[in-house]
């Protein structure tokens, strides 16, 4: 199938010109001299790339270029980039475009070898981004990795490593930081593999005291102790033909890790008091948040048990090492807890993202999840504050960075610094103070009196522009 590259250009010679440039063997070039004629040609031929002008009659190129990016329910179109094309190439508009959604940015008159180039590695970008749409499908499910929110690229490639290791029978060892969630990639796993019609059982070693936890995994005959008043199953034998998840394995004692060393080896479990084992056939997945091989060294766990669990081993990156993923995890988490709480007309607003951003996630993404629920419940109104956020993500130490203040030796005055902080969030806002009051976490009211005492004024600080706005 061709790729296809859409150029929305009024001047005619430049849409010439990129024609000539891009013309090859499975590239097909569309054209539109008129911003509405290209939207139009937009949402009938679904191209992969777009060259767009930014200084157009009718319709300018960022009005275009948001129409083109944003699709019903606000969600950015990820099948087409945007190459943004402009004779007046400046800082300001470049980052405006970016920000509006734009692949990259060339300013005229075009260099052909650079378009060539920018283009090639949109092209190769989109095919990325179908690459990563194909894996979701291939790896979609009832209780899918579609269900594991992100991506990231280091998330990718441990989804594209747990898709190849459901199809075996292999056991697998999940490692990750607790909230990272190691039980939802375990289910995932179990649910794309040919066990996916047996049961998924799960057991944290952990979380049962380890004189119950034998019992709780193999099972017991009446008799066999002091309370044993009914033959028990054990959740290894609930598991046959299916797959049994041991939560927190590196907490198992190391009496128990012998026999199920013996049952991995084996496919034979011995209840407690009984005269034989018995077979059973169960697919193994575990994790731990622990160092296994530091327990090896200080012989808390067995060697020979770890290479077993260990066949393929997986890695769940901390959410702190995702920071790409966590917008979107906010979102999904907000909208959730909306329709949970019953609360549809509260928004979060953007400028609130830093403080997401910056938080180190120690709980990673259930802290998140629990946060954001916790946003929901509590905060008052249809707009969260940064006074609704918990104090965790509130403190002023990880924010500071952000500024990259340098201090003088010879001291600094702390008003003039004030000063400078709002009159950027002024300038930053076009100088719109309700918007800078919000960001600055102030009131208009409180903004206005310190525009006032340091006698910051639009049209004395941006050289005759007109005065500020509500």
């Amino acid at each position: 199938m061709k790729s296809k590259i859409l150029a929305i250009d009024d001047d005619h010679s430049s849409l010439e010109l990129v024609k000539s440039a891009l013309e090859q063997e499975g590239v097909e070039i569309l054209g539109a001299s008129d911003p509405h004629e290209g939207l139009a040609l937009f949402q009938t031929e679904q191209p992969e790339v777009v060259l767009l002008d930014l200084m157009m009659p009718k319709m300018n190129g960022i009005e275009l270029l948001k129409k083109i990016t944003v699709t019903v329910g606000g969600r950015r179109e990820d099948r087409t980039v945007v190459i943004m094309l402009t004779a007046f190439g400046t800082v300001e508009t470049a980052v405006e475009a970016m920000k509006a959604g734009a692949y990259d940015y060339l300013t005229k008159p075009i260099q052909v070898s650079e378009l060539r180039l920018v283009v090639e590695r949109a092209l190769e970008h989109v095919g990325m981004r179908a690459e990563i749409r194909r894996l979701r499908r291939a790896l979609d499910a009832k209780y899918g990795f579609e269900s594991i929110i992100g991506r990231s690229k280091c998330l990718i490639a441990v989804l594209d490593l747990a898709g190849r290791a459901a199809q075996s029978t292999s056991t697998v060892l999940v490692r990750g930081e607790t909230g990272t969630g190691k039980e939802l990639l375990a289910k995932a796993i179990h649910f794309n593999s040919p066990r996916k019609e047996g049961p998924f059982v799960t057991i944290n070693c952990s979380a049962i005291p380890k004189d119950l936890l034998e019992s709780e995994l193999f099972g017991h005959v009446k008799g066999s102790f002091t309370g044993a008043v009914v033959h028990k199953t054990g959740k290894v034998e609930a598991a046959h033909r299916g797959t049994l998840f041991l939560d927190e394995i590196g907490d198992m004692a190391l009496e128990l890790q012998v026999k199920l060393l013996r049952l991995i080896q084996h496919g034979e479990v011995e209840k407690i008091g009984a005269a034989e084992p018995i077979k059973v056939d169960v697919r193994i997945i575990a994790a731990t948040h622990r160092n296994l091989r530091a327990m090896i060294e200080d012989q808390s766990f067995r060697e020979d048990l770890y290479y077993r669990l260990s066949v393929i081993p997986l890695e769940l990156p901390p959410l702190r090492e995702r920071p790409d993923d966590i917008p979107e995890l906010v979102r999904i988490f907000f909208e959730r807890g909306r329709e949970k709480h019953g609360r549809p007309n509260l928004q979060l607003p953007e400028t609130l993202m830093s403080y997401f951003d910056e938080h180190r996630w120690p709980g990673n993404v259930r802290e998140l999840e629990n946060v954001i629920e916790r946003i929901i419940v509590l905060s008052d109104g249809d707009l969260v504050r940064s006074a609704d956020l918990p104090a965790s993500l509130r403190v002023e130490p990880d924010r500071k960075n952000l500024l990259q203040l340098k201090l003088p030796p010879e001291g600094i005055s702390l008003e003039a610094v004030e000063r400078e902080l709002i009159l950027t969030a002024l300038r930053k806002f076009d100088w719109n103070q309700s918007r800078a009051a919000q960001y600055l976490d102030l009131t208009r009211k409180t903004l206005i009196y310190r525009m006032e005492k340091f006698g910051l004024r639009r049209e004395e600080n941006e050289g005759g522009a007109r005065t500020s706005q509500k």
